[in-house]
């Protein structure tokens, strides 16, 4: 499989390199991590500036291959993150691209690539677990829209969200991955109230939502009726496939700056030291040439990864994990101090073995889908 860039990509890179040069160092200062309104305000502000430069469409528009080395540029550059964004760009946009009717895509997916409106996700539930298929919130068909009942939980930037890709039950009789939809829940409508949750970093980018009774269009439904596990899996795809793509960069950037910070503190002496961050070195350079594998495969599968991402989360979930604890190894007693460099995201990292998926459903994925081992009993 050749891994290279074609010409006209690596055009693409320079004029991406050189317009980021131009116009980073004219962005006001960035807000307080607790400040939610003034991130969302921020966060779409960028976007806008994507937008106008025409780099905004890249999440589903643009070639698999782009899209990567346009999350690798800007996070090489320092470009802010999505943020707010995540969720409409990396997942929910791209599921409405590759699953929505001409009237869904052409309503959701220009204000997402404006920066005018913000999504989040409603998939998890309090008594669910590591179960996605067995929630219960409910939609009855009532005329032309459904009546939702039911909880969310962590349920990502919901105190700042304008949309909510939300899965129901609409066929309570149905086996349990048949009877869901996929919904568009618009976050001002009448019944929906949302409860932040503070995580053990001190955020709150979660939050708990409440639905009483919620009126939401039969419109707004993206796929049939109880197709909704299928919509669901295309949404998990690019989740696990592309959406921790910048991150992988990040990580990368981090292992340089530990492995410095190692040799100014006399860390760097000791062989185990090295050893340690050798490793990850080449744990993070196989974790790139593998998204670049899962791209070529999705690039030939008209855009949309496939269980490969599964591998991928797996192994990039414990990986940042190890690499935040060798910081912390690397700082010695000043990694009890929140305010150091990476010890935050220590913390936070914790929870990318329980996000877009547990290690051990990954781990179920793998075996049944790529090794073609039996289902559990």
């Amino acid at each position: 499989m050749d891994l290279s860039c074609t010409p006209e990509e690596e055009e693409f890179r320079a004029r991406l390199r050189e317009w980021l040069a131009e116009v980073l160092p004219t962005l006001p200062p960035k807000p307080s991590p607790d400040d939610w309104p003034a991130r969302r305000a921020y966060d779409l502000g960028w976007q806008r500036m994507l937008y106008d430069a025409g780099y905004a469409d890249v999440h589903w528009d643009a070639s698999p291959t782009v899209r990567l080395i346009f999350l690798e540029e800007t996070e090489k550059a320092g470009a802010p993150y999505v943020g707010a964004n995540f969720v409409g760009l990396l997942h929910a946009g791209p599921t409405v691209a590759a699953e929505g009717t001409e009237g869904q895509r052409a309503r959701w997916l220009p204000p997402i690539l404006r920066g005018e409106e913000v999504w989040c996700q409603g998939f998890s539930e309090p008594d669910a677990g590591s179960d996605l298929a067995a929630l219960r919130t409910r939609a009855w068909r009532d005329g032309d829209h459904y009546v939702v009942s039911g909880s969310k939980i962590w349920t990502s930037h919901a105190e700042v969200a304008d949309w909510c890709e939300l899965l129901v039950r609409t066929d309570s009789s149905a086996p349990k991955h048949r009877g869901i939809s996929w919904l568009a829940l618009p976050m001002d409508a009448p019944g929906v109230t949302v409860r932040p949750l503070r995580t053990l970093a001190g955020s709150a980018e979660f939050a708990e939502v409440f639905l009483d009774e919620v009126r939401v269009p039969v419109a707004n439904r993206v796929g049939a009726e109880n197709d909704g596990w299928r919509v669901t899996m295309v949404t998990l795809s690019f989740e696990r496939g592309t959406a921790f793509v910048g991150e992988v960069v990040a990580c990368r950037r981090v292992l340089g700056e530990v492995a410095r910070t190692a040799r100014d503190n006399g860390r760097w002496d000791e062989p185990e030291v090295r050893r340690r961050l050798g490793r990850l070195n080449a744990e993070f350079r196989a974790l790139w040439r593998l998204t670049q594998w899962n791209v070529s495969a999705a690039e030939t599968a008209g855009g949309v990864p496939g269980v490969g991402g599964s591998v991928f989360k797996l192994r990039y979930s414990h990986a940042r994990q190890e690499l935040y604890d060798a910081a912390a190894d690397v700082l010695g007693p000043d990694s009890l101090d929140l305010g150091r460099p990476w010890m935050s995201d220590r913390l936070s990292s914790l929870s990318y073995t329980i996000a877009a998926g547990t290690s051990q459903i990954q781990r179920n994925i793998v075996a049944e889908r790529i090794l073609g081992l039996p289902k559990g009993r």
